[in-house]
């Protein structure tokens, strides 16, 4: 199974696709070993910050070397620059807060998967005959479950993933899974600033694996 294949088999797998950003590299480097012990296989780290590419280079070295199976996504890619740049760092997917077309362009001549956001039907279609198999409705918390349910039926061969304002709950995850998504993006929801400044890495873990109990009920 070629990469491509194996990211998208993997996040639905998962059900939950934690993202963040910290301008610390340590900080960047214990909120993904915390994920990794939570059974974390794939997390996407947000170009969100001047030290966002340093960091993720960090990121690559510390999962080639320490963390077997984990896959690092980078999001908040608008443009092809940065797509660039950060596949050249070794990100293994891409994610787009809108549908990027340059960067798009970078992604598939690097054999890279994207991840456009979306968050109109024609953003979806346009997205749909760029090579889209999986798209992020984004904002999650502007667009809501009944937009998932309205939508779903006309695209029988995409998979969608929410993000923004997903909580960690029984009723906002399982909102979301019985309206029909893949999984679920989970940013500040899970991994908060307190969290990050607190080093309360071990919390971290176990709100994880709360996030994915919920998951896995909610299918």
């Amino acid at each position: 199974m070629d990469k491509k294949a194996s990211i998208l088999k993997l996040i639905p797998e998962q059900g939950i696709l934690p993202l963040y950003f910290n301008k610390d590299e340590d900080v960047s480097v214990n909120v993904l070993h915390a994920l990794y012990a939570a059974g974390i296989k794939t997390i996407e780290y947000t170009n969100r910050g001047e030290a966002a590419l340093k960091n993720f280079a960090k990121l690559r070295q510390v999962c080639d070397n320490e963390l077997n199976g984990m896959y690092l996504g980078v999001g908040t890619i608008k443009n092809g620059t940065s797509a660039k740049a950060f596949i050249d760092a070794g990100a293994d997917y891409i994610i787009s807060p809108g549908l990027v077309e340059d960067a798009i362009e970078v992604a598939d001549k690097n054999n890279v998967l994207w991840l456009p956001g979306c968050m109109t039907p024609t953003e979806i279609i346009k997205a749909e005959q760029l090579g889209a198999k999986i798209i992020k409705l984004f904002p999650g918390n502007i667009l809501g479950p009944a937009f998932m349910s309205s939508i779903k039926t006309l695209f029988p061969n995409l998979i969608f993933m929410p993000t923004g304002g997903v909580e960690l709950t029984a009723e906002s995850i399982g909102g979301w899974f019985k309206a029909g998504v893949c999984a679920v993006g989970m940013g500040s929801q899970l991994i908060s600033n307190a969290v990050m400044d607190g080093g309360k890495y071990a919390e971290l873990t176990e709100a994880t694996k709360q996030a994915i109990a919920i998951v896995n009920s909610s299918r």
